[in-house]
């Protein structure tokens, strides 16, 4: 920081010395002019006379009274304004006390609105100029009389320039930081958004394929000893259900690593055309299950075509470890219009199945969050006679369109 910066800097944080040294300065160049005769045989010169007693009174008070400009500038202009009638009434020659009037008139103007300065700034100049012509001691046409006229008039004008720049400034100052305020809370949006969809599709994936390592080992520990051949088939599905458990959690844990980062996982996210593979795992954990499509091989959007496999991946595995080891699973994928439904049914007991409360777990909340996010519906809860359904809607023809949009 620069010595001008330190200087301006202390000087704001001390208004009232600020406006003393002001005052004084003020009553220097009063004094000063009082000392001129503007009615020389050449023109404006100096002369020796000195002030008269009362003109050097009124100097005083009205720079005296400029003191208080900030505090209470309608009060010090109208004391100034009244000190400065006096002199321009009484005094032959006058002494510049008008001044002090000036810069009080400038003050108002800066710290008020447009409207009050001209009212004020009209009143002023009349009043002053008005005084000066009829009452005083020299012609109404006097230059003094004019350039008393002239200078109230920039002062107004001065004043409102100086308030309409602070007011630029602050509006731009405001807008400048209120657009960095949206920026901080849209890139928080983002991260939190973000941060929710990896922990939906790291539940969807640990809660999948850990259920049925569960069930196939304990499957395998349980015919260990008399039917090896049976074990050694539930280990392989066990095996298989880690290795794709894996490579889900690479490809989920992928979205983390930066652009650029050559080991970023490259294959597609899974969806509807991978339903039958996914049947398939859960068959071998021992749950049968039932796939009926009448969605006629449309293609979906990405994000429709994630969130319809999550949705039936995750009411899957709700079956398979609430509904009991009698239970069958049906799913169907109807297209409807311009939504898809996705329709998981089950017949168990549904004694351990979480009603739809909106507090049924992190499974049906993840489910929810995503059918939500894509302007769709979600239900979920027991069936009439026992069992459970899980029932999603998804519109399809807002996001094709959508997504069209944002190709071209």
């Amino acid at each position: 920081m620069s010595t001008l910066e330190r200087t301006w800097d202390g000087l704001r944080a001390h208004p009232l010395a600020v406006d003393a040294l002001l005052a004084l300065g003020v009553l220097v160049c009063m004094v000063a002019g009082s000392f001129v005769d503007p009615h020389g045989e050449t023109g404006p010169t100096w002369s020796a006379h000195t002030p008269a007693a009362l003109s050097l009174t009124l100097m005083v008070l009205s720079a005296g009274a400029l003191v208080l400009r900030r505090r209470n500038s309608m009060a010090v202009l109208a004391a100034t304004a009244a000190l400065s009638l006096v002199e321009l009434v009484t005094a032959d020659p006058r002494a510049p006390v008008a001044m002090s009037a000036v810069v009080a008139l400038y003050t108002v103007a800066s710290t008020t609105d447009r409207p009050t300065t001209w009212r004020v700034g009209l009143l002023t100049m009349t009043v002053l100029t008005g005084a000066a012509m009829h009452a005083g001691p020299l012609p109404w046409y006097a230059q003094e009389n004019l350039g008393l006229f002239a200078w109230t008039g920039m002062a107004a004008a001065a004043g409102d320039a100086v308030r309409s720049r602070r007011a630029f400034v602050h509006a731009i100052r405001e807008r400048a930081e209120r657009a960095e305020r949206t920026r901080e809370e849209e890139a928080r949006r983002r991260v939190a958004e973000e941060r929710l969809r990896i922990a939906r599709d790291l539940h969807d994936v640990v809660a999948h394929h850990i259920a049925l390592v569960n069930v196939q080992a304990g499957v395998a520990a349980h015919v260990m000893d008399k039917r090896p051949d049976q074990a050694r088939e539930a280990l392989a599905h066990v095996r298989e259900a880690s290795r794709s458990a894996l490579n889900e959690l690479r490809a989920t844990v992928g979205l983390l690593r930066q652009s650029g980062d050559p080991e970023a996982p490259t294959e597609p996210a899974p969806g509807l055309a991978r339903l039958e593979d996914l049947a398939d795992t859960f068959r071998h954990a021992g749950l049968p299950v039932e796939v009926a499509r009448a969605d006629h091989g449309a293609a979906l959007p990405a994000a429709v075509d994630l969130a319809a496999y999550r949705v039936i991946q995750e009411a899957l595995t709700n079956v398979q470890k609430h509904a009991g080891h009698e239970a069958k699973a049906e799913v169907s994928v109807v297209r409807v219009g311009q939504n898809m439904e996705i329709t998981v049914l089950d017949d168990g007991t549904g004694e351990d199945a979480a009603p739809d409360d909106g507090h049924g777990g992190h499974g049906l909340l993840g489910m929810r969050e995503r059918v939500t996010a894509l302007g769709g519906a979600l239900t979920a809860g027991p069936r009439y006679g026992g069992g459970f359904r899980v029932h999603a809607m998804l519109p399809v023809r807002n996001q094709v369109t959508t997504a069209a949009g944002e190709s071209a």
